[in-house]
């Protein structure tokens, strides 16, 4: 058996729906995000996670701690599994980024936010460390955000930088399956449990 990580991203808010830059910004769960996280955990559970560990901004948390209760596992948090840091983007619809910062829209570089590889060693790194402390056989769910899991799993699968956009984006309570390997870690599911609906997200915009 091999050791595997579950990146569950978090359920719907409110600026999710609003196409605004959430980041660091603490907002919790709208009722369709809560709903999300139950019908998320209710699939998981089947999985037999035996470690859960969330973002310490709440829309992770209470993401996290549905499929604990139900599993009847703690959630520790750690903050580097937050979400990339928006800067002066944070709380403004991408209209309005769009509109103020032409250039750095195109390059999805906040002014005074948090570079991409800052983030996705951050993470990359937090998984590591967590994924240390499971048994052989033991499954990690770390819940989290959009972008900071992308590019936490484009870093801990050694892809290059010039890569990472190839790896789509996660929608709300959906997940990716990671499994450590003889070479590695490697990619067994990516977005799974996706409806068919557009992922709203802090990631890199469709452009």
């Amino acid at each position: 058996m091999s050791r595997r990580i579950v990146c569950l991203r978090h359920g719907q808010t409110l600026w999710n729906v609003e196409h605004r830059f959430q980041g660091h910004t603490d907002i919790p769960l709208d009722e369709t995000g809560l709903a999300q996280a139950a019908r998320a955990a209710s699939l998981l559970a089947s999985l037999r996670p035996t470690s859960i560990v969330s973002s310490d901004l709440r829309r992770a948390n209470d993401t996290g701690l549905a499929l604990g209760r139900l599993v009847g596992l703690d959630v520790a948090v750690d903050k580097d599994f937050r979400e990339r840091g928006g800067g002066a983007w944070e709380g403004l619809t991408r209209e309005e980024i769009s509109a103020g910062w032409p250039a750095e829209y195109l390059a999805w570089e906040a002014p005074g936010g948090e570079p991409v590889p800052d983030v996705a060693e951050r993470v990359a790194v937090a998984m590591r460390r967590w994924a240390a402390t499971l048994d052989d056989d033991g499954l990690l769910v770390v819940a989290s955000h959009g972008a900071a899991l992308r590019l936490g799993i484009a870093r801990l699968l050694g892809l290059p930088e010039e890569l990472w956009p190839a790896l789509g984006g996660l929608g709300n309570c959906s997940w990716s399956v990671l499994e450590e390997g003889r070479k590695g870690w490697r990619l067994l599911e990516h977005n799974a449990g996706t409806l068919p609906e557009p992922i709203n997200s802090d990631d890199i915009p469709n452009i």
